[in-house]
């Protein structure tokens, strides 16, 4: 026999089922929005753990050869641009210097004297054309002395051997007139040789000073090159070189990384490049600091080809049988300098990356040069100048009054 429900038991189980439905309604709404909500922050953004930290490794390695004498910084030492990290062996470098030095000063002195001569040669010149005027009045009066014993001769007044001891005398300052004006000929042309070789020049940019002075700056640059400089500040890193050992021009004996300059390559599929430009804003975290610790970074360009392609042995996809590979093309971004000042990195650390998407305004590749250099040092151009200074020194002391 079936029992009758009454109105008081009925009512708690519709209630009941209410406030059921009710929470499953607001689960599946919250469950709803979260869903839309991370489908659009997906569309919005692309992210990858393939990502490395990347920086300068400034190769250190002399530009001479020589005996390394002593090692001025280790691993993990911070340097200073300018800084001496290895100095190699300068007694041959001194010698090289001194002679060069010697033989730039012999050369100033010998174009000294070219000027001097100058001066010599013109007043030879002079000298000879004073020939030349004396020569023609011993003629005059020859010539006077001969027509007077002529015209005597005629007469029997003069004798014929006085006669011809005139015509003598004639021809004898015919002669030295002659001499006297080979003699000018002779002087203006050594003149005019002497003049070619000073003419428009002055002792300090003659050729045989220019010369000498080239040699000079290359003894010195190659005497202070035996001190190896830091390029910039950084760290020291893998130091290969030890005391004693010969080293040739080129030979890397140590790296130093400037670690204020470094960036991030992360490496997207190449179905993500797709909504990726230029300029928009990257959030990156390390491994080093956790998740916690956040960089906010930017899109710097992107590589122009996938690793694959710039491998040592690239892929040869058409021989034997084939598997599709998704391929990664390394995207370069740029960190904040204070937070990276803040919080160091090191090269080749893990990061992961997410890129805003949202913003697509920027251009997917770079459009213009750069407006300044990537890297840039004057460690060697304040050698240059103390160089010049040097070859300036050596001519002022041996050049005397300027002509």
């Amino acid at each position: 026999m079936n029992t009758p429900v009454t109105p008081a038991t009925s009512t708690p189980t519709k209630s009941k089922r209410k406030q059921i439905l009710t929470v499953l309604a607001i689960v599946s709404a919250l469950g709803l929005a979260y869903g839309g909500y991370h489908w659009y922050g997906e569309r919005a953004t692309e992210e990858t753990d393939n990502a490395y930290v990347q920086g300068n490794l400034i190769q250190i390695t002399p530009q001479v050869s020589g005996t390394v004498t002593a090692i001025l910084a280790d691993d993990t030492d911070y340097v200073k641009a300018g800084q001496a990290l290895v100095q190699l062996d300068t007694a041959d470098a001194k010698v090289a210097l001194d002679t060069a030095e010697a033989n730039l000063a012999q050369a100033v002195r010998q174009v000294r004297n070219l000027y001097a001569n100058n001066d010599t040669l013109a007043a030879q010149v002079s000298v000879r054309e004073t020939d030349i005027a004396r020569a023609q009045t011993e003629i005059a009066r020859a010539s006077d002395d001969l027509k007077r014993r002529e015209a005597l001769a005629s007469k029997g007044a003069v004798s014929q051997e006085e006669l011809n001891h005139a015509k003598s005398q004639l021809l004898a300052a015919q002669n030295a007139l002659a001499a006297a004006q080979a003699g000018v000929v002779n002087a203006k042309e050594q003149l005019s040789s002497n003049q070619s070789l000073t003419s428009g020049t002055h002792v300090d940019n003659h050729p045989s000073v220019l010369a000498a002075a080239a040699k000079v700056r290359e003894a010195y640059l190659n005497l202070h090159r035996a001190t190896l400089q830091a390029p910039a500040d950084g760290y020291v890193a893998k130091r290969t070189v030890q005391i004693g050992q010969r080293v040739q021009a080129g030979a890397p004996l140590m790296n130093v990384i400037p670690l204020q300059q470094l960036w991030v390559d992360a490496n997207f599929k190449e179905v993500q490049l797709r909504s990726i430009r230029i300029g928009q804003p990257v959030l990156l975290t390390a491994d080093l600091y956790g998740k916690r610790m956040e960089y906010h970074g930017k899109v710097a360009g992107m590589g122009m080809g996938t690793g694959a392609a710039f491998s040592l042995l690239p892929a040869q996809n058409a021989t034997g049988n084939w598997i599709k590979v998704v391929q990664r093309v390394p995207v370069r971004v740029e960190l904040d300098p204070a937070e990276l000042a803040q919080h160091p990195l090191r090269i080749g650390l893990s990061m992961d990356a997410k890129v805003d998407v949202a913003d697509q305004s920027g251009k997917m590749l770079a459009d213009a040069p750069s407006s300044s250099p990537v890297a840039q040092t004057t460690i060697f151009t304040a050698l240059e100048d103390q160089a010049n200074a040097e070859v300036k020194r050596v001519i002022a002391q041996n050049a005397g009054a300027r002509p």
